[in-house]
């Protein structure tokens, strides 16, 4: 037990080394193995805001969330046992969409290990396989070393989660202040970038210069590494077409002249999968090419020429032969491009995209303004999101669960400005994501319009966390697409499956009447006359909001989704 007013016990340590990373919010939910982490944070005079939430997987979203927009570790916390196994989902989502979010779960004692005390799990090979870095700390006196060490591993090279188990007796152990510090490079990310080889630099730029028709495709390393100036810049001069990923999108503004949009399965259509088929050149810029973006490797076909950027060089090669590989941050590593091109005497000829760009552009539109123009019923999806384009500030962040809203807001939707201004968990796809990463991108970037968007079926995985948005008075606006069933699963039944649909219906719930007993203020809509000005009343309330739309079956619709637009 502590005994030196000089020294610390383990519980206060962890709150001084979160604090002298720059943490500034934990995500968390208490337990009884959290009882000594709770005292020291209300005993302490911190800068450390604790956000209570309902459920841990919240905690763990929120964080996320929060992480994508600070460019900062996002934190959180729970208890062992459920605790523990609740937080899996939001770790290993942060983890393979490459963020740094820290999960701690406090645990049963060090010295009641194999003795079967209730809620006893093995922590670290519950966590391994889905983390950076990961450890149950059995020392007190260890606890600021891990602190670092996991966040060394979060923010450096390329971004992910972490773990750290912080036993109940050690909270209680001593430990000195002195050993309490932390580099203030690892409260953001990335930390410490590194840039890439020369020589790499010329034989990509070498290899650009000599396709006809080069395509760029971004992923979220583009954003991660803050990099869309000097994309921007490159684009512009070669007039090169830029095609994103899910993850990608802001990398350009959409509104960029040479910004094609998302391309592959998910949002990706007809008219921009065709610059992705026509491409002699692909240029993958932090996109690890994953099935996706290539609509299951349809394209580039086998034998195509590849040139592939990325921070972490387990990418380049894993899907395709590439010719030009170029390892380092993606800022650096494009500023070196642009400083390889300045040098160049004879200034290379443009590629003229941003022509074809807009005449694809053209058709792709033409062809949603008919659906929106429409007035179906039940609403059709396009016309939220025709909607959203009219009435979102431009810096305005849109959070949307990978279901109904997913593919349609990936294909049509215009952001204004280039930035991480979209968040959607495309790693693993968990449903329940958008609710509670919205509240963490809020209290992130609180100066931004949060908007989040989910199927009725995802809304029911977590709308009791409405409470928790409801205690934080937070101005986000939630969209439902209701439409009776697992959209997504029902639409693939209804393409790969003859129609036979099996147990994908359920009943239709009230979500207005739902999140009104929680306080939000809330609107059911089924007129498509009466979408916009319902949109734009709930998006200017001042507190949280939600408009229940009944819209059109995912399996009835013309989702932006390739393998059903056979």
């Amino acid at each position: 037990m502590a005994g030196s007013k000089n020294s610390l016990n383990g519980a206060e340590a962890m709150v001084r080394s979160l604090e002298a990373h720059g943490v500034e919010h934990i995500f968390g939910l208490c337990g009884d193995t959290t009882l000594p982490f709770y005292d020291a944070m209300h005993n302490l005079d911190h800068s450390i805001t604790h956000v209570l939430v309902r459920d841990e997987r919240c905690a763990a979203y929120m964080a996320d969330g929060y992480a994508r927009v600070t460019g900062k570790v996002g934190v959180c916390e729970g208890p062992s046992g459920g605790g523990a196994t609740y937080i899996l989902p939001g770790l290993i989502e942060a983890g393979e969409s490459s963020f740094p979010v820290l999960a701690i779960t406090t645990d049963i004692s060090v010295g009641s290990y194999g003795k079967y005390p209730l809620t006893e799990v093995d922590q670290e090979a519950l966590m391994r396989p889905l983390t950076k870095f990961n450890t149950v700390i059995k020392r007190a006196d260890h606890i600021p070393r891990m602190v670092r060490q996991a966040f060394r591993a979060m923010t450096t090279g390329r971004p992910g989660s972490a773990h750290l188990g912080l036993p109940y007796d050690i909270q209680y152990d001593d430990v000195a202040p002195e050993d309490i510090w932390g580099d203030k490079k690892h409260a953001t990310y990335p930390a410490y970038p590194v840039a890439p080889v020369d020589t790499s630099i010329t034989e990509a730029v070498e290899a650009i210069l000599s396709a006809k028709h080069p395509l760029i495709v971004c992923g979220g390393g583009i954003i991660i590494a803050g990099a869309m100036n000097e994309l921007d810049r490159l684009a512009s001069r070669l007039d090169i077409a830029v095609a994103t990923s899910v993850s990608g999108k802001g990398s350009l503004s959409d509104l960029h002249p040479q910004s094609l949009g998302v391309v592959g399965s998910n949002g990706g259509t007809d008219e921009t999968w065709e610059l992705m088929e026509q491409a002699d050149l692909v240029v993958f810029m932090g996109c690890r090419a994953g099935s996706t973006t290539t609509s299951r490797w349809e394209a580039p076909k086998p034998g195509a020429r590849i040139v592939h950027f990325d921070s972490d060089p387990m990418t380049i090669g894993a899907n395709y032969q590439t010719e030009v590989g170029v390892v380092g941050d993606l800022r650096l590593a494009l500023a070196g491009v642009n400083a390889e091109l300045d040098r160049q005497a004879d200034k290379p000829t443009p590629f003229g995209a941003a022509e074809k760009i807009a005449a694809i552009k053209q058709r792709k539109f033409a062809s949603f303004k008919k659906i929106v123009d429409s007035g179906a019923t039940p609403i059709a999806p396009e016309l939220v999101i025709d909607t959203l384009n009219r009435l979102l500030p431009e810096d305005a962040i849109v959070v949307s669960d990978p279901g109904t809203s997913c593919p349609y807001y990936n294909a049509y939707s215009e952001q204004k400005l280039p930035g991480r201004q979209y968040i959607t968990n495309r790693a693993h796809g968990a449903l329940g994501y958008s609710l509670s990463a919205a509240l963490g991108a809020w209290i992130g970037r609180p100066s931004s319009k949060v908007v989040a968007m989910m199927g009725d079926g995802s809304f029911a995985f977590t709308c009791g966390e409405l409470e928790t948005v409801v205690r934080y008075a937070a101005p986000i606006t939630y969209i439902v697409f209701s439409n009776s069933a697992f959209g997504w699963i029902k639409a693939s039944q209804y393409a790969d499956c003859d129609k036979r649909y099996y147990n994908v219906d359920f009943n239709r719930t009230n979500q207005a009447a739902v999140a009104e007993a929680f306080g939000v203020k809330s609107w059911r809509v089924e007129k498509p006359a009466e979408l916009k000005a319902t949109l734009a009343q709930a998006m200017t309330h001042e507190g949280p909001s939600l408009v229940d739309i009944i819209t059109q079956p995912l399996e009835e619709a013309k989702a932006p989704v390739r393998r059903w637009m056979g």
